[in-house]
C-alpha cells in the first residue's frame, strides 16, 4: 500500500491511497485522481517524510500545507480543509436536497405552508438577495464535485 501526500494546482492538500506507484501513475494519466475540495485533475505528488512512531515524543507541527507565518497554533492549511470537508459533509448528511425548487420550498416553510426542516438546493444570487429582503437566512455553500454523489 501507498501512501502519498498530494496537492492539486489550487494548493489544495491531501492524500492518496494507492496499491503501488505505478497504480498511482495510472490512475493520474487516466484523470482519476481529483482534489476533494476542487475536483481539479491537475494533482501532483508531494514530497512525503517517512512516516517515524515517536508517540513519547512531542515534535513541532511540520505538516504540508501548514501556514506560513500564522499565528502559533493556528491549524494547518490541511487542517483547515478536512474541517470543511467535514462540515460540507454533516450538512449534506443532515439536510434534505430540493434541487432546482429550493426557492419555493424555503418561501413555503417560512410562511408555515410547509413542514419545518433543514432543506438545500439550488438558488442564483438575485434569488438569494430576494430571499435575505423577505427575512429568510439563507447561505450559499460550495459543495465540491466530489461530495456531489452518494455518501460513504
Amino acid at each position: 500500500m501507498l501512501v502519498v501526500d498530494l496537492h492539486c494546482e489550487h494548493g489544495h492538500v491531501f492524500e492518496g491511497w494507492f496499491a503501488s506507484a505505478d497504480d498511482l501513475a495510472s490512475q493520474q494519466a487516466r484523470g482519476l485522481v481529483s482534489c476533494p475540495v476542487c475536483a481539479s485533475t491537475e494533482v501532483v505528488r508531494r514530497p512525503s517524510a517517512a512516516r517515524l512512531n515517536v508517540s513519547s515524543q512531542q515534535l513541532p507541527d511540520v505538516t504540508p500545507g501548514a501556514n506560513p507565518g500564522a499565528e502559533p497554533g493556528a491549524p494547518s492549511m490541511a487542517a483547515l480543509q478536512a474541517m470543511y470537508l467535514q462540515a460540507v459533509r454533516h450538512v449534506l448528511q443532515h439536510t434534505e436536497d430540493v434541487g432546482e425548487g429550493f426557492v419555493k420550498e424555503v418561501r413555503n416553510i417560512h410562511r408555515g405552508d410547509a413542514p419545518r426542516r433543514a432543506v438545500r438546493g439550488q438558488a442564483d444570487q438575485e434569488e438569494v438577495a430576494e430571499l435575505k429582503e423577505e427575512g429568510i437566512d439563507v447561505m450559499p455553500l460550495p459543495v465540491p464535485e466530489a461530495l456531489k454523489g452518494p455518501l460513504q
